[in-house]
């Protein structure tokens, strides 16, 4: 088949959207595919890195695209909405069996317009949460929530197909469609790749820390913002590490809040204990966290929570609190643990009562790796590229 992917972003800005966008382009083309990603254009002089995805590099059709001053993250280039620019022509002549859109904004209306256009079907993976950014609108926030929640919902309707990384999202998005549209609800996970994530060497981060070789590292991977929650991990760390003097914090990863958490690290009871890694590449980034010995996760904003997957997939044992997707990613006292969410006043507490708990039991934390490790084929990209490639055949039909 021809597949046209659209994203709204794409590397080298590193994110869940654009790793899977990568992931899924690769792994059709490793299938034998046709592939052409629809994306804003790399910024001048920035190039699309290699970020560990298996496959052939996909075609693609840059969109004119410029960055947001103050909203948007650095690196995170924005498309011109120009129902002129020559990447929508080239797009066409490419003539797609599928097109795919994996936002539903200016590239997902430009992916609808070229699905129309072929006569070909369009298919749509919700991979964010869009409500939960809503505050870096400011005082605008609601409003911008109550729209875009209203323009989903027909972006939604106009699709053959809607994926959902996760059940719960999958629920989520068929409560708010009409009878008849719930069907064409999906549930798909992003995969991660397996075999490449477990013959990456390990990255020990006690000798660049100075920490002991005997200490207990506790790693979390994800942008340092307020929707991931990092400030709760800190929190909990803080808490469980008065007791267990050989715990150490690994937080890598970049974002809004680094200057935040940099300073409250240097506080005298963190001080020489926390490290925060900055952002890495994102081949490093792994490798970082296949070095640890426990990945800790509070996010409540995911659709899926793909850096689960690949921390199990790293044989790390995940303590998790409750949120969209984990369930679907840790299987509770088998190679993690999940926390409840609520109430949401004790969470730090809880969350550093489990972290101490499992800090101090060698014996479970040894099995759960084993078993993550073991396990972690049912996460591997390539079963998840042949259930699109199954819909892409379904919906064709």
């Amino acid at each position: 088949m021809r597949i046209l992917l659209t994203s709204e972003s794409y590397l080298p800005y590193v994110s869940g959207v654009t790793v899977s966008v990568d992931a899924l382009a690769r792994g059709l083309g490793a299938r034998g595919h046709r592939v052409m990603v629809l994306a804003p254009r790399p910024a001048p002089g920035a190039a699309v890195e290699d970020v560990g995805s298996p496959g052939p590099e996909p075609q693609y059709a840059w969109l004119a695209s410029y960055q947001l001053p103050r909203v948007a993250p650095p690196g995170y280039r924005m498309p011109v909405p120009n129902p002129a620019d020559p990447a929508l022509a080239e797009a066409g002549r490419f003539a797609p069996d599928i097109v795919h859109a994996h936002s539903p904004f200016v590239t997902g209306l430009m992916a609808r317009r070229l699905a129309r256009a072929a006569g070909r079907p369009l298919a749509f993976t919700h991979h964010t949460r869009f409500d939960d950014y809503s505050h870096y609108l400011g005082p605008f926030g609601r409003l911008g929530a109550v729209l875009s929640g209203a323009f989903i919902r027909r972006f939604w309707l106009g699709s053959a197909a809607i994926i959902a990384p996760s059940t719960e999202l999958a629920e989520e998005i068929r409560l708010r469609l009409p009878r008849h549209a719930r069907r064409r609800v999906v549930v798909i996970p992003t995969g991660v790749d397996v075999a490449g994530i477990q013959a990456r060497r390990p990255i020990d981060s006690r000798p660049i820390a100075g920490w002991a070789p005997d200490t207990l590292v506790v790693a979390s991977l994800g942008r340092l913002a307020p929707e991931k929650s990092p400030l709760t991990i800190l929190e909990a760390f803080e808490i469980a590490a008065r007791k267990r003097r050989d715990l150490r914090l690994l937080l890598i990863g970049g974002g809004p809040m680094e200057a935040e958490l940099r300073e409250r690290a240097e506080s005298p009871t963190l001080a020489g204990r926390v490290r925060l890694t900055g952002q890495l590449p994102r081949p490093e980034a792994l490798a970082t966290l296949a070095g640890a010995d426990l990945f800790v996760f509070a996010s409540q904003t995911e659709t899926q929570g793909l850096v689960l997957a690949e921390a199990l997939a790293a044989g790390l044992p995940a303590l998790a609190v409750e949120g969209p997707g984990v369930r679907d990613s840790v299987r509770d006292g088998v190679d993690g643990r999940i926390l409840p969410a609520d109430p949401a006043e004790t969470r730090v507490e809880r969350l550093a009562a489990a972290l101490e708990e499992m800090a101090r039991d060698d014996a479970t934390r040894g099995s759960m790796a084993a078993r993550a490790r073991a396990d972690a084929a049912g996460f591997a990209g390539e079963r998840r590229v042949e259930q699109v490639e199954s819909l892409y055949r379904a919906i064709a039909r």
